[in-house]
C-alpha cells in the first residue's frame, strides 16, 4: 500500500459525519504495511546475523590458509637456502682447488723462469768426436748444439797424443788471453736451462687442466640459477597473498539494527493502537454514537500522521538492508580471498614439484662435481711432479757446475804438481850433466875407453804423462760468475731443505 493510499480522506463539513469506514480501512492498511515492513526488517536482521557467521567462518579460513601458505613459503625458503649453501660449499672446494692450482702453477712458472735466467755454456751441449760414445758423426755444429743435452760432454780441443807437460808448456799468455776472449762470447746466444725443457708438453698439460676446469664450471652452471628462481617464485606467491582486511564492527552493526528495530516496533505499536482506536470508533459509530468536531479533528490528525510513520518504517528497513548489503560485500570479498588462497595452494603444489626436481638435480650436480673435482686434483699431481723434476734438474745442473769446477781445480792442481816435478827433474838432470862433465874433464883422460863403456853417457831426461798415454781430461770453460751463481743457488736450496726438516 502506497503512502497515497494511506492519505487522509476529504474533510467533511462540520454538519456531516465522517466516513468512519474509510478511516478504519486506512488504519488497517497502515498497520498491515507496518507489519510487513517490520517482518522485512526482521528477515534482513536474521540474514545479517547469518552473513556475519559466514564472514567469520570465511575469515577464519582465510587466516588459516594464509598461515599455512606462509609456513610452506618458509620451508621453501629453507630449501632455497639449503641449495645455496650446498652450492657455496662446492664453490668453496672449487676455490680451494683454484688456489692450489695457482700455487703449483706459480711454483712451476717460477722454476721455469729461473731456468730461463740461467745460461748454459756452449761446451756443455757441444759434443766433440773424442768425447762422444758414438764416434764421428760428421754433423754440423748446429746439429751438435740441437742434439746436445745439458749434461753432455764438451768438445775436446787437445791432441790426445800430447802430454800434460807439453800442454802446459805450449799455452803461452797470448794464447790464454785469446782463449779467454773466445769464451766470453755474447751470452745472449747461449742456451739456457729452459731450452732443454719440453715446454710444449707443459702447455698441453696446462691446457688440458684448464679445459677440465671449464667443464666443472659447466656442471655447476646447471643449477646456478636454482636459488634465484626459487626465491623469485616464493616472493611472487608471497606478494599474491591478499592483505589482511579489518572486519566491520559487528557489535555496532547489531546495535544499530537493534535500535532501528526497536524504533520500528514502537511505530508498529502506534499503528496497532491507532487501528484499535479506529475499530472502537467504528463500533461506537455503528451503535449510533455521533462524534463532535473535536473528535473528528483528532481522528483526522492521527490519519494524517500515518504516512510519516510508514516513511520512517521504510527508512528503517532501508537502513537494516544497507547494513546487510555491507555485510554481503564483506562476505563476497572474503570469498574472493578464499578463492585466491586456493589458487595459491595450487601454485604451492607446483612449487613443491619444482623444488623436488631442483633438489634431485642439485644432488646429481653435487655428485658429478665432486667426481670431477677429484679428477682435477689428480691432474695437479703432474704439476707437482714437474716442479720437483725441474727443481731437481736445476739443482743437479748447479751441482754439475760445481763438480766441473772442482774437477778443474783438481786438474790444475795435478798439472801444477806435474809441472813442478818436471822442473825439478830438469834441474836435477842439468846438475847431473854438469857434474858428469866435470868428472870427465878431470878424470876421463886417465881412464881407458874400454874400462867403462857407459861413463860418457849423458844423464836420462824425464817426462811425466798420463797413464797408458790417455788423452788429457777435457773440461768446459766455466767463468767464475757462473760458478758463484751455481754455489748460491745450491746453498739456497740446501738452506731451504734444512729449514723444512727442522719444522
Amino acid at each position: 500500500m502506497s503512502n497515497e493510499d494511506i492519505g487522509s480522506p476529504s474533510a467533511s463539513s462540520p454538519s456531516e459525519q465522517p466516513h468512519i469506514v474509510s478511516l478504519v480501512c486506512q488504519a488497517k492498511k497502515a498497520l498491515q504495511q507496518g507489519e510487513q515492513l517490520c517482518m522485512d526488517a526482521h528477515t534482513l536482521s536474521n540474514a545479517s546475523a547469518q552473513t556475519v557467521v559466514d564472514i567469520l567462518a570465511l575469515d577464519a579460513q582465510v587466516r588459516w590458509m594464509s598461515e599455512a601458505v606462509l609456513d610452506q613459503l618458509k620451508l621453501a625458503a629453507q630449501v632455497a637456502k639449503s641449495i645455496e649453501q650446498k652450492r657455496s660449499e662446492l664453490e668453496g672446494q672449487v676455490q680451494e682447488w683454484d688456489t692450489l692450482r695457482s700455487q703449483r702453477s706459480d711454483a712451476l712458472d717460477s722454476v721455469l723462469e729461473s731456468l730461463g735466467s740461467q745460461y748454459v755454456p756452449p761446451d756443455f751441449h757441444t759434443v766433440s768426436v773424442d768425447s762422444s760414445p758414438f764416434g764421428s758423426q760428421n754433423g754440423s755444429e748446429d746439429e751438435n748444439e740441437d742434439d746436445g743435452t745439458p749434461f753432455g760432454l764438451p768438445k775436446s780441443t787437445s791432441d790426445p797424443r800430447q802430454s800434460p807437460t807439453d800442454t802446459i808448456r805450449n799455452r803461452s799468455p797470448l794464447a790464454k788471453l785469446d782463449e779467454k776472449k773466445s769464451k766470453r762470447m755474447d751470452r745472449r746466444r747461449w742456451k739456457t736451462l729452459s731450452d732443454f725443457v719440453d715446454e710444449r708438453a707443459i702447455e698441453d698439460l696446462l691446457d688440458t687442466i684448464e679445459t677440465d676446469r671449464q667443464g666443472l664450471d659447466d656442471i655447476l652452471a646447471q643449477t646456478s640459477d636454482h636459488p634465484e628462481h626459487l626465491l623469485s617464485a616464493i616472493e611472487a606467491i608471497r606478494n599474491s597473498i591478499p592483505e589482511p582486511t579489518e572486519l566491520p564492527a559487528f557489535d555496532a552493526i547489531f546495535q544499530a539494527q537493534e535500535d532501528t528495530s526497536s524504533t520500528m516496533a514502537k511505530h508498529l505499536e502506534s499503528l496497532a493502537h491507532h487501528y484499535r482506536n479506529m475499530q472502537d470508533a467504528m463500533h461506537d459509530f455503528e451503535a449510533g454514537e455521533e462524534f463532535n468536531e473535536e473528535d473528528m479533528q483528532g481522528m483526522n490528525s492521527d490519519a494524517d500522521a500515518l504516512p510519516g510513520i510508514i516513511i520512517e518504517l521504510e527508512e528503517g528497513v532501508r537502513s537494516i538492508e544497507a547494513y546487510r548489503n555491507n555485510l554481503l560485500e564483506t562476505k563476497t570479498a572474503a570469498q574472493e580471498r578464499v578463492e585466491i588462497h586456493r589458487r595459491i595452494l595450487t601454485d604451492l603444489d607446483e612449487l613443491g614439484t619444482i623444488m623436488t626436481d631442483m633438489l634431485e638435480q642439485q644432488h646429481a650436480v653435487e655428485m658429478e662435481s665432486l667426481d670431477h673435482l677429484e679428477h682435477l686434483h689428480l691432474q695437479l699431481r703432474p704439476l707437482e711432479e714437474l716442479h720437483h723434476k725441474y727443481t731437481s734438474y736445476q739443482y743437479a745442473y748447479n751441482k754439475l757446475v760445481l763438480e766441473l769446477a772442482r774437477r778443474r781445480q783438481y786438474r790444475e792442481a795435478a798439472q801444477r804438481v806435474v809441472a813442478n816435478t818436471i822442473a825439478e827433474l830438469d834441474a836435477m838432470v842439468e846438475e847431473e850433466r854438469i857434474l858428469r862433465a866435470q868428472f870427465q874433464a878431470e878424470h876421463g883422460q886417465y881412464i881407458p875407453e874400454d874400462v867403462c863403456l857407459y861413463i860418457e853417457n849423458p844423464p836420462n831426461r824425464w817426462t811425466v804423462s798420463t797413464w797408458n798415454d790417455e788423452p788429457l781430461e777435457t773440461l768446459p770453460e766455466i767463468e767464475n760468475d757462473l760458478v758463484e751463481e751455481a754455489q748460491q743457488r745450491v746453498s739456497g736450496v740446501e738452506i731451504g731443505i734444512g729449514a723444512s726438516q727442522s719444522l
